[in-house]
């Protein structure tokens, strides 16, 4: 089943009845409000809310996160803020988390070989479909080792980020830096709430990464399985910019773009899958790497070209 992502935009009262996330329009004067639409709970993925007079019950909150929804909260600059999720995602929660704290450092690090190997072949096929040069990035996912001490990670994205863009936009990657950075920081947060949320569903802590590690980081593990799916973003973005529309400020309909990741087909185990299944597939795959049952991950790749609706909308 494909779970929904719900994104708020206007003060709306939001509730719970019945197992339904009742919508409500603000009330005029003493009147009650008026109830706008209703939707099932176990129906919902993600629910952002972007607006400063959302009022959200504390039923529904409780009901979001037994049923494991990933609620995203926005700032003034309507700009991803905080990420709430359940504490309690797995039945043997208590089992995935003490063999997680037991995994060796040869298994993360045989791990995170992996995930950095799928993620610079993802962006070398990205390159490919918009007719960049991208025969470097499979020469160096060939020499990532385990660990990858190399650094291929890096090299990688020194060649991805000089050639994914037009070169008129002269586009340097950072946080802070020009748009489309902006486009680029909405989907990766949108992106680690998913990945987050299913972390948690696969029993694990989110807190302790393969890979990425920080004393202020609270989604460590998302942000290491987060890495091979960042160009399913970046492709969203590639149309953006290449649809010749203004983007210095993100918009609404950029938003709803960037939103639709979630939904967005992706090959994984040689099957077409919704992203954010994936995600809990690649979750379930390191918790059995953890438990000793496995040692190597299956990745998230781009559908074959005459099969991706994605594709029909990049340059060839």
């Amino acid at each position: 089943m494909i779970k929904r992502t719900l994104y708020f935009g206007n003060p709306y009262y939001l509730s719970k009845k019945l197992e339904q996330l009742v919508i409500q329009e603000p009330a005029a004067a003493k009147e009650l409000p008026s109830v706008k639409h209703s939707i099932p709970i176990e129906d919902l993925g993600l629910v952002v809310l972007d607006h400063p007079q959302i009022t959200i019950s504390q039923g529904l909150l409780t009901e979001l996160l037994e049923n494991n929804v990933a609620i995203v909260t926005c700032d003034q600059r309507h700009h991803p803020a905080g990420l709430l999720l359940p504490l309690e995602g797995h039945h043997t929660q208590a089992v995935q988390i003490r063999e997680q704290i037991a995994a060796s450092e040869p298994l993360k690090k045989q791990l995170w070989q992996q995930i950095v190997v799928g993620k610079i072949k993802n962006q070398a096929a990205l390159l490919e479909r918009l007719g960049k040069p991208f025969a470097p990035l499979l020469t160096y996912a060939k020499n990532v080792k385990s660990g990858d001490p190399d650094n291929y990670e890096a090299r990688a994205a020194v060649h991805y980020w000089a050639h994914l863009f037009p070169n008129e936009l002269n586009f340097r990657r950072g946080r802070d830096d020009q748009a489309p950075n902006n486009l680029l920081n909405y989907g990766y947060a949108i992106l680690r709430a998913l990945v987050a949320r299913a972390v948690v569903g696969a029993g694990l802590l989110p807190v302790l990464g393969i890979h990425h590690h920080n004393k202020y980081n609270a989604f460590a593990l998302a942000d290491d399985l987060m890495e091979p799916y960042r160009p399913f973003v970046d492709a969203i973005v590639c149309q953006i910019v290449n649809s010749k529309k203004s983007y210095d400020t993100l918009t609404k309909d950029h938003k709803a773009q960037l939103l639709n990741i979630a939904t967005l087909d992706v090959k994984y185990r040689g099957e077409r899958s919704p992203l954010l299944n994936s995600t809990h597939f690649l979750t379930a795959a390191v918790a059995k790497c953890f438990g000793g049952d496995a040692r190597k991950l299956a990745l998230p790749e781009f559908v074959n070209k005459k099969n991706n609706d994605l594709e029909l909308q990049l340059p060839l």
